[in-house]
């Protein structure tokens, strides 16, 4: 995953027919060899995100 501050994360939902979860990533953070993103998620709550398979971007041009 190569998202850049402004970006949008989508996490697709563990169960059929779900809501996805969609944040903001507002902070790229790098801890050597491992990325993490400070994502503000559209509850409003900030969490530093670790994106797994289920995980994907939308970067931020591409948004309407």
């Amino acid at each position: 995953m190569d998202a850049k501050v402004g970006d949008e994360i989508v996490v697709d939902s563990p169960h059929t027919g779900g809501v996805p979860r969609r944040g903001e990533v507002v902070e790229v953070i790098l801890r050597g060899d491992v990325v993490q993103y400070r994502v503000r998620w559209s509850d409003g709550r900030e969490t530093v995100f670790s994106p797994g398979s289920d995980a994907h971007v939308v970067p931020a041009r591409t948004r309407g």
